[in-house]
């Protein structure tokens, strides 16, 4: 399971941030590292930050042995002494937002302190994956537009690769590369945000396949794993999650799976170890986690139904894990370009997504998603949850993309017309046939919505051998 990765895993965010000097000091893995000498806070805690509302609000540190440490913010204190390995930790009670920033004082025994500026409070996202993730506001569709309107300064966002908290502005937008700002976090915030009306903070990184993502202690409790995962150190889990945890979120936005066509039958068991791994170790219950379904890309040297599979692995995880969601993106991709431009209705569609089932608002969140069939002489029935207000073709247009088979297993096109709640799919050349797939290819093309126009995802009705199992 080799697979290419970004060369940046220099990880700011995971540096002490010391008290008398504003020099960068050694890297900090909590896991593996003792705290500098002398108070300090890890990077994640530093001015402009976002703290989650409505939970427990940890906050850790270092500082000399024995040392007792005091963190007081909006009119509430938590004191801890300091361990034999340097380290610290208190537990603030819940906080509201407030009308007009914050202040955070830790303030040490030892008469050292370190005061924490313009922090609210609102809503905090993990905005993770890979080059999809990342790709910039100032590289999307209508990319000039967008960035002169991101004046938005009570969303704040975190790159881990870059380090520090900044409210969005056009200028902080404007950045390419890894400093840029993630478009699909950034316009996912912005939604939440003007739904919501309070602040949002969006910590965001990405650059890995799936396997990098999981602790070495997950994959060796966990003898499923052992075989998918060979010799490469889980150096994004160490790098990027264990620094981060505790901090208190409110869930994870996920859009990842590019590098994993390549095994995608063995994603369904590596993604849901994955998310069971970080609500594990994170020990703040069973957080929403949206995955977002990777978009129609013709995957060259590969066979074309791996992405297949790979979207019916992300479509299993979002059935069998709890608190987790599926964001569609058949209709929003580009065949030719692994990176389509269309994020806009990515961060819509996880914002739906969450505004239903995160904060409970009734609306309609997603697209057909595959239940049941059955045989119908020589056709065959299928039926649909979330069809919202009724199944449709988008542009007005016949349905495509169907094809049928029978049990010889050899798939062919298929006609399928909407019939109610349910669509009808049958061929002349099956005379019996006993299994349905949809969009089964990595340039697939398909068209079923809803009439809320979100798109349906891909699926087969068989369980016949994967390419990639």
């Amino acid at each position: 399971m080799k697979n290419t990765i970004h060369p940046h895993l220099t990880n700011p965010m995971i540096q002490p941030r010391p008290v008398l000097t504003s020099s960068a000091a050694a890297a900090l893995l909590w896991l593996t590292c003792a705290y500098a000498p002398a108070l300090n806070l890890p990077q994640i805690f530093a001015d402009n930050m976002v703290l989650q509302q409505g939970r427990p609000v940890p906050v850790w540190g270092g500082a000399d042995k024995g040392e007792e440490v005091t963190v007081s913010i909006a009119g509430q204190s938590a004191t801890a002494k300091t361990g034999d390995d340097g380290r610290w930790k208190v537990v603030l009670k819940e906080l509201k937002p407030a009308a007009d920033p914050l202040e955070m004082a830790v303030t040490g025994s030892s008469g050292n302190s370190i005061t924490l500026k313009n922090i609210l409070v609102g809503e905090v996202w993990l905005c993770f994956g890979q080059s999809n993730m990342r790709l910039g506001v100032n590289g999307c569709n209508d990319a000039k537009e967008e960035v002169a309107a991101a004046n938005y300064p009570k969303i704040r966002l975190l790159s881990v690769n870059e380090g520090s908290w900044s409210p969005c502005t056009p200028q902080r937008v404007a950045a390419g590369g890894w400093a840029g700002y993630s478009s699909v976090a950034y316009f996912f915030g912005r939604h939440l945000h003007q739904e919501l009306k309070v602040p949002v903070g969006l910590i965001n990184a990405d650059g890995a396949p799936i396997e990098l993502w999981i602790s070495r202690q997950a994959i060796e409790a966990n003898p499923a794993l052992k075989p998918l995962i060979k010799g490469e150190p889980p150096r994004f889990y160490d790098g990027v999650i264990a620094p981060l945890i505790p901090y208190a979120i409110r869930g994870v936005a996920w859009y990842q799976g590019e590098a994993d066509v390549v095994h995608a039958y063995q994603y369904r068991t590596l993604l849901p170890a994955m998310i069971a791994n970080w609500r594990a170790d994170w020990g703040q219950g069973d957080f929403p986690f949206g995955i977002v379904q990777l978009a129609p890309y013709r995957y060259s040297n590969l066979d074309p139904l791996n992405c297949a599979e790979l979207w019916e692995s992300q479509l299993l995880t979002a059935k069998s894990v709890p608190n987790t969601g599926l964001i569609v993106t058949m209709d929003i991709g580009n065949v030719r370009d692994i990176h389509p431009l269309n994020k806009q209705d990515v961060g819509k569609r996880l914002a739906l997504w969450a505004m239903a089932k995160v904060y409970g608002k009734d609306l309609v969140y997603s697209g057909p998603i595959y239940k049941s069939m059955a045989v119908e002489a020589n056709k065959i029935r299928l039926q649909f949850d979330h069809t919202g207000g009724g199944l449709t073709a988008s542009g007005g247009k016949p349905l495509v993309e169907f094809t049928t088979a029978g049990t010889d297993q050899k798939f062919v096109p298929a006609t399928a017309a909407i019939d109610g709640a349910s669509i009808v799919v049958q061929c002349d050349q099956v005379a019996q046939p006993v299994a349905v797939r949809y969009a089964w290819h990595d340039d697939a093309q398909p068209n079923l919505t809803n009439k809320e126009g979100l798109p349906a995802s891909p699926f087969r009705t068989d369980t016949w051998k994967c390419v990639t199992e």
